[in-house]
């Protein structure tokens, strides 16, 4: 019987990796609503196109900050650091690429 239990508690467990991803879009979802919200709507191609950078850059956020606080809870400083450094990484790339987009990344 508690054989059984535990099979189906772990089955509707999602995956670390779906778990991620989940994460990455309620971060995303969030940022994006709040910033469109904040700016009163979104009125032209170039502000449509920060506040998707900027949702990308918190759904990366979010899920890197999740992965780092699990690993540390593990006791995985190793991962810890690394779900911190792709999260950087991230955000640096999604930093570089909105600013090629509107024409500033030359400079």
């Amino acid at each position: 019987m508690k054989a059984s239990k535990a099979l189906r508690r772990k089955a509707t467990r999602p995956a670390p990796v779906e778990q991620l991803g989940n994460d990455f879009l309620r971060g995303m979802i969030s940022t994006g609503l709040l910033l469109g919200v904040q700016q009163g709507g979104i009125r032209n191609k170039a502000a449509g196109i920060r506040v998707a950078a900027r949702a990308l850059q918190g759904g990366a956020a979010l899920a890197s900050a999740v992965a780092a606080a699990n690993a540390l809870q593990q006791g995985r400083s190793g991962r810890a650091l690394g779900a911190v450094a792709l999260g950087a990484a991230s955000l640096a790339g999604i930093e570089y690429l909105l600013k090629c987009s509107t024409g500033q990344g030359n400079e």
